[in-house]
């Protein structure tokens, strides 16, 4: 890139209850000459995003393609159950799927959990997104599970959750096409791991100079200490200090 061309983008995208400002923040004071565009997308279509090239990395929730996709894992969520605050599992401070045998659990289409078994009774009908679902529960229609950045994200306050034990979880992950792993993509990488400005990212950096060896030092005392006069350091007439400054002086009284 030249002095002349305009600074090229890094174009993130992000699941929904996936919280990226961190990073971003990170990216703006390590990077401010190259804009970082962040948009939000349906977790089921940034990996479509990512192959056709419209985005250069995602914050997705897993599993991912991993033929075609690098990831790396960076947290994974608490599942929880969202009710209307009378709900009677309120009266516990974690649940468990029998407790919600007798429940409605909605299952709406864009579910980022992989059920084996959908614990309590099916809806008639399955919600077509997640706001919806919670639109349901706020109406009594059902209860959800969803994981916690979800719940926060959809909060009403005539609702509320619990943790939900036995349940499975969902994983967030940073990924990127495996064949496109660009010089931004790297440095990226580094934020979301945690190093430093000055630390190693994986691609050719400006190194410290190096700190001379033993050797090197040894060598370079010697041709500094070269030509000085020998006889402890201590020059003819200079008037170094006797350890008796007494000597040689006349007594009194004699």
């Amino acid at each position: 890139m030249t002095g002349s061309e305009a600074p090229s983008s890094f174009r993130l995208v992000y699941a929904p209850g996936v919280m990226p400002d961190k990073w971003v923040r990170l990216w703006n004071e390590r990077q401010p000459d190259v804009p970082l565009t962040l948009t939000q997308v349906p977790a089921g279509t940034a990996q479509g995003l990512l192959l056709s090239g419209d985005a250069d990395a995602g914050l997705v929730r897993l599993p991912v393609d991993r033929t075609v996709f690098s990831a790396i894992p960076l947290y994974t969520e608490r599942t929880v159950v969202v009710v209307p605050k009378d709900h009677l599992v309120t009266a516990a401070d974690e649940v468990t799927p029998e407790d919600l045998a007798d429940d409605i659990v909605l299952h709406p289409l864009d579910d980022v959990l992989d059920w084996e078994a959908l614990p309590g009774r099916p809806a008639l009908e399955r919600p077509a997104t997640t706001a919806d679902a919670v639109e349901l529960v706020a109406a009594g229609i059902g209860v959800l599970v969803v994981p916690l950045s979800l719940a926060r994200l959809h909060h009403r306050k005539d609702l509320t959750h619990r943790p939900l034990v036995d349940a499975p979880e969902s994983s967030v992950a940073l990924a990127w096409p495996e064949d496109a792993t660009t010089d931004q993509v790297e440095d990226f990488i580094g934020i979301v791991r945690g190093r430093t400005v000055n630390s190693t990212r994986g691609r050719a950096q400006q190194q410290a100079p190096e700190k001379p060896r033993r050797a090197d030092r040894e060598g370079a005392r010697k041709q500094q200490t070269a030509g000085r006069p020998t006889g402890g350091g201590r020059r003819k007439g200079t008037g170094g200090s006797s350890k008796n400054p007494r000597r040689g002086r006349p007594r009194r009284g004699w």
